[in-house]
């Protein structure tokens, strides 16, 4: 999946290339390097999975802000606003895209059984499975 973080002024678009991005100020150690005194050496982390895009701050000075708001993690989505300290970028990724970046190939989407084929559980099914036996990883 192709994303990336685009300046407000369109001036500045930073691709996030890796599936986990370090963001901050410490050269060399950061794959995204932003020359403020107000963005902390490790600021955060920006975690592509799935077709999602995740950010984690980690324990930045002046915090990681979606939206405005303040985070310590969150999940983000096409056109949401991404400040690390005094820096705002707007996040791009799927369909928000386009004429951006170049677009990534196309992939088939396998095809998912009809109830009561193949693997698939029936509404009449017993089972007790619930998501909260599928924990979320930590990020």
């Amino acid at each position: 999946m192709k994303a990336c973080l685009v300046s407000p002024d369109g001036q500045t678009i930073i691709s996030l290339k890796n599936d986990i991005t370090v963001v901050g100020r410490k050269q060399g150690v950061c794959d995204v390097f932003l020359d403020r005194g107000n963005v902390s050496k490790i600021h955060c982390l920006i975690i592509k999975t799935d077709g999602l895009l995740l950010v984690r701050d980690l324990g930045s000075t002046n915090g990681t802000l979606v939206n405005g708001q303040k985070v310590s993690r969150g999940a983000l989505l096409p056109g949401d606003e991404l400040s690390f300290a005094s820096l705002t970028f707007q996040v791009q990724f799927g369909a928000e895209m386009s004429g951006v970046l170049s677009p990534e190939r196309t992939e088939a989407m396998p095809v998912v059984p009809e109830p009561g084929v193949g693997g698939a559980v029936s509404e009449e099914s017993d089972s007790s499975d619930s998501l909260d036996e599928f924990p979320l990883p930590e990020v």
